[in-house]
């Protein structure tokens, strides 16, 4: 394996590395992980928003601090790369519901069509786009029930930063 063939694997999977932070920062309202995932002049076209990836952090934060359940997932990541720039599709299912209405869910498919960069030897989101491809919305009386009634011995139960399961272990694998 020659130098440029070993680097394009590293450069692709720094790319999936930043999609993965990106979906942990959106269920686990987890700022500095979405804030890491784009630069700080990246743009984003999300649906009703279509602006700075910052007000897009900003808006989606205080809304979801509010509350609710959500899942997203990431799949078929097609990744080209241009030198320091990068076309990246990635498809994506997403499973939310709000604490107004924890009956009621949104389930969404469709794909980030993403802009990357690499400075400074670093991949983020320069420019995103959410194309959709399905919905579906439903209601389910059940999940309107506490994590308690609902989930009852599958604990834990995945819960906003920093309280999470995944934040504890992350302390304790850092600190050695």
């Amino acid at each position: 394996m020659n130098v440029d063939s070993l680097q394009a694997l590293l450069d692709r999977e720094a790319i999936r590395d930043c999609l993965y932070r990106y979906c942990r920062g959106i269920d686990r309202c987890d700022e500095a992980a979405l804030r890491s995932a784009y630069w700080e002049d990246a743009s984003d076209c999300h649906g009703a928003w279509n602006g700075s990836a910052s007000g897009f952090i900003d808006q989606a934060l205080a809304r979801l601090r509010q509350g609710g359940r959500r899942v997203h997932q990431i799949t078929n990541v097609l990744i080209e790369l241009h030198g320091a720039r990068a076309a990246v599709e990635s498809n994506f299912f997403a499973l939310q519901s709000t604490a107004a209405r924890p009956d009621r869910e949104t389930f969404l498919c469709g794909r980030y069509a993403d802009r990357f960069e690499r400075r400074a030897g670093e991949w983020r989101v320069a420019a995103r786009t959410v194309v959709y491809d399905w919905i579906e919305e439903r209601t389910r009386p059940e999940a309107a029930q506490d994590s308690a009634a609902l989930f009852g011995l599958r604990q834990p139960v995945g819960c906003p930063a920093p309280m999470d399961t995944i934040y504890g272990l992350l302390g304790a694998v850092r600190a050695g």
